[in-house]
């Protein structure tokens, strides 16, 4: 079940198209053509990147962690994982990772789910959902609330107990660790940089992360 599969990729950052930075808790949206690659740098290391797709010619066939699991026959991503939609479709593969190893079972942090894990006082907190839901709005068109759909977590570590479980542990990953998608289609991709303060996936320290962009 364990997988580490660490890539290097070949690009260069001067040849990148497009270069963003994303604050701590901040959302970002955008369609990627197909063959270019998406490039998620975790700048300080540590954190949580809760991450979305969906086919933008048919948004309603989003990321699937179920069929992507299903097909690669293991619950974590790494270097050569195959991103599908619900249809089963290839949306993206991951092809260049220096972190070795991502969440698709945890989910994203919800106001619901913050006073659930931790305490009633924490339903105020900025939380992932909300930013998706921020982001959907700005986007209009087809995207609603029925769209979010079990997320990706870059860099997160949540380990599955023998009992089936899952735990929230100390990340895996490192300063200035990447991972890299070259999309197989058009895909459209939705980012939370999570803003999670009550568990060890940021450290209890949100911070930014860069996004770049190759068109191949």
């Amino acid at each position: 079940m364990t997988a580490f599969r660490r890539v290097e990729s070949p690009r260069r950052i001067e040849d990148a198209i497009y270069s963003e930075i994303i604050e701590a808790g901040d959302g970002w949206m955008r369609d990627l053509e197909a063959g270019e690659v998406l490039r998620i740098v975790d700048l300080e290391g540590n954190q949580a990147v809760d991450t979305l797709f969906f086919d933008a010619d048919r948004p309603e066939d989003h990321y699937s962690a179920v069929a992507t699991v299903a097909g690669q026959g293991n619950v974590y991503l790494t270097a050569g994982s195959v991103l599908r939609a619900e249809s089963g479709k290839e949306l993206l593969r991951i092809v260049a990772d220096t972190c070795g190893r991502h969440d698709t079972l945890g989910g994203s942090c919800s106001a619901q789910s913050n006073t659930v894990r931790y305490a009633h006082e924490k339903l105020s907190m900025h939380n992932c959902r909300d930013t998706f839901m921020l982001q959907l709005a700005r986007r209009g068109g087809p995207y609603a609330k029925r769209d979010l759909a079990p997320n990706v977590n870059f860099f997160m570590n949540v380990p599955v107990t023998p009992e089936g479980g899952l735990e929230f542990a100390d990340g895996v990953s490192h300063p200035g660790a990447y991972v890299e998608l070259q999309a197989a289609c058009r895909t459209t991709v939705l980012i939370s940089n999570c803003p999670q303060l009550n568990n060890p996936c940021n450290a209890y320290n949100p911070t930014p992360v860069r996004v770049l962009i190759w068109s191949e």
